[in-house]
């Protein structure tokens, strides 16, 4: 590890998880799509969940790791016949390792039409300061 990834914190996604993983508890999953975007204060995640309803979400965060998952509730009607379908039952799954810069008492989400916003604080130690000059 060079000084400059040592300095800066990073977040990233996980190596365990890929398209089509297979979890024990949770079955076939699949990789949500999302986006990270910095600012000195937070980090800001978007994550988009179609047919994932509040109930169905279950966002843990542990040291280094931030993991969401994401249960549909869509159940097929009695007798109905798909010609056609765009997305499968999968649960969703996305685990995110950073390096200890998150506050995880202050991490706030929401869900709203199938795209959860996740803010994660920074943690104190990693903000930017200025430094006065003696």
């Amino acid at each position: 590890m060079n000084l400059l990834t040592s300095l800066i914190p990073s977040l990233h996604r996980s190596s365990v998880v890929r398209r089509g993983h297979r979890d024990e508890k949770l079955g076939a999953t699949v990789k949500p799509a999302y986006t990270v975007k910095e600012t000195d204060e937070a980090f800001g995640l978007t994550v988009h969940l179609p047919g994932v309803a509040k109930a169905g979400l279950e966002i843990t965060a542990e040291e280094g790791t931030l993991r969401i998952v994401g249960r549909r509730a869509w159940s097929r009607p009695e007798g109905w016949t798909a010609l056609y379908r765009e997305s499968s039952d999968a649960t969703y799954l996305l685990e995110l390792d950073h390096d200890n810069a998150v506050d995880l008492d202050k991490i706030r989400a929401e869900l709203t039409d199938g795209v959860l916003r996740v803010s994660l604080p920074k943690a104190e130690a990693i903000k930017p300061r200025k430094i006065e000059i003696a």
